[in-house]
């Protein structure tokens, strides 16, 4: 006895009367070239392979896929019918004996690795090749981030058709219809379907419910830049003529945006220091503020926001708050849960986590998300698949390379809060910083950004940064790779030394990101570049 799925362009089920004379066939058809074999029993490619002799089998994870829902939908939409058929010595099988197997075959469970045998080009619900199926942001047996990073959104189904332990990257810019009727029903949402490359890819898609899992959010949706979510973010949330909040420490193009391209649609700002809650208060109550936006940590001094007080103080006035974890990690903080309403990350840095690949994300409720969804897709900045693959690769790691920059960190920032040729070190780890016991209440881990103040001035920091052997003097952090650069270069040297300062970006600052390396080399390291200045 085996399953069998005969797609059928009429209600009722039609089956092949005879199996293959052939003794040495398996049921196992190789596609022609060019051919591509769906979850909706759907082939594109030469149409004469497709006979009514046919039994093609389904990968064995098609079943895993394919939910409950999905399956009764193809039923329903009468597209695909799931008969029984028993195939012995080439004896036929009644048409009658089918259809009585076919009601019961609808519902109950399909085993892996069944024959399927294919009648005709239909589509299933979830045309495209992908059926639609049920919401696996997290499943009930993870219960880490750890095991979250590695197999939410890809364990128990992703809509792709496949056999292989890794995501499939589904390199397309549109997705076809078989015929206007399907086109139709997508667009009156009977039925699921990909439409253009700009509005979603399955590969996309699966990332984005990985990020979902490990934020514990509704939805999540992915861009090609940290800076492209954080534009796109501000734009769908802040109304023309409206009013925002954000903190002075920050990343240095977020700030550029707010104070100069919103200010065109007459958005205005309040801009207060990341621990000056009466003055959050205050523009609150002075304004109409539609969004409360910070970093937390910061860049470059790893200030830390009281996520749970400005939440509470936002909600009251109707303000949405978003929290820029960057810094942080899905792993070492949970800004949804401490009550902000979406959290943003740039995902080139630890969630890609190795220099390899840009991209950001936005997570929050299913409202929020589709709000700033919606603008995405006019305004472009889609994820290129080949990405999303990376970043789905990359978070698989995401918890041993955080565990380990968070200790590496740790430890030599306290190394360098100790050492006399260091004036001062920014860690949220160390009792010294002056958000520490905010830090200690709402983050597991501290992340691998360690800033500080070397004893001299521009010409002297120069000259560590050079001696440093190890880490790529270059921007970004979160990497596998040690990073450095001074800030004052890097990011601010087109303004002056005194403009610079305004900021709080002084000469002898330096920003390292640790990344895995052995934390015996890259103390070794540090130390002897110190040692020569």
């Amino acid at each position: 006895m085996s399953i069998s799925i005969l797609a059928t362009s009429a209600s009722r089920v039609s089956v092949s009367s005879k199996c293959p004379s052939d003794s040495t066939f398996s049921g196992h058809i190789p596609p022609p070239s060019g051919a591509r074999f769906t979850k909706s029993g759907t082939f594109s490619g030469d149409r004469s392979f497709v006979t009514s002799s046919r039994i093609l089998r389904f990968p064995p994870n098609f079943v895993r896929q394919l939910s409950n829902k999905a399956r009764r939908n193809c039923s329903n939409i009468g597209v695909a019918q799931i008969v029984a058929a028993s195939w012995s010595n080439n004896q036929p099988i009644s048409s009658a004996a089918a259809a009585d197997a076919a009601a019961a075959a609808v519902s109950a469970p399909i085993s892996v690795g069944e024959d399927v045998a294919v009648n005709d080009l239909g589509s299933c619900n979830g045309s495209n090749g992908f059926v639609e199926i049920e919401n696996f942001h997290k499943p009930s047996f993870l219960n880490s981030d750890g095991s979250l990073a590695i197999h939410a959104g890809e364990r128990l189904g992703r809509g792709i058709v496949t056999d292989a332990i890794t995501t499939p990257v589904v390199n397309t810019s549109a997705y076809f219809f078989k015929k206007t009727a399907d086109l139709i029903d997508f667009k009156e949402k009977r039925q699921f379907s990909f439409e253009y490359g700009r509005y979603g890819n399955p590969t996309t898609v699966v990332l984005e419910n990985k990020i979902s899992a490990l934020e514990g959010a509704e939805s999540t949706v992915i861009f090609a830049s940290g800076m492209c979510a954080s534009t796109v973010m501000m734009l769908a949330l802040v109304p023309s003529g409206g009013h925002m909040i954000t903190t002075t420490d920050c990343y240095r193009k977020t700030r550029i945006f707010i104070e100069t391209v919103l200010p065109k649609m007459g958005i205005t700002a309040t801009v207060i220091d990341p621990a000056d809650y009466s003055g959050l208060e205050a523009a609150l109550n002075n304004h109409k503020v539609s969004l409360f936006f910070t970093e937390s940590p910061t860049n470059p001094f790893l200030r830390c926001v009281d996520i749970k007080l400005v939440s509470k103080l936002c909600r009251a006035k109707g303000a949405i708050v978003c929290i820029d974890g960057t810094f942080a990690t899905p792993l070492n903080q949970k800004a949804l849960a401490l009550g902000a309403d979406i959290v943003l990350h740039s995902a080139t840095k630890y969630i890609g986590g190795h220099n390899d690949v840009l991209g950001g994300c936005v997570s929050g409720s299913t409202e929020i998300i589709s709000q700033i969804r919606n603008l995405h897709h006019v305004l472009g900045g889609a994820l290129n698949p080949n990405a999303a693959y990376l970043f789905i690769r990359g978070m698989k790691t995401m918890k041993l390379r955080v565990q380990q920059q968070n200790s590496t960190a740790q430890r030599m920032a306290e190394v360098l809060e100790a050492h006399p040729k260091v004036k001062h070190v920014y860690y949220p780890g160390l009792p010294s910083h002056p958000e520490h016991h905010i830090a200690k209440k709402q983050m597991t881990g501290y992340g691998g950004v360690v800033s500080f103040l070397v004893d001299g001035d521009l010409e002297k920091t120069i000259k560590f940064v050079d001696a440093l052997k190890i880490p790529y003097i270059a921007p970004s952090f979160g990497g596998c790779e040690s990073i450095v650069d001074q800030p004052a270069i890097m990011s601010y040297w087109d303004l002056s030394q005194s403009e610079r300062a305004k900021y709080g970006i002084m000469d002898n600052l330096v920003r390292f990101s640790f990344g895995v390396e052995d934390y015996e080399d890259l103390e070794a390291d540090v130390l002897q570049a110190l040692e020569a200045i």
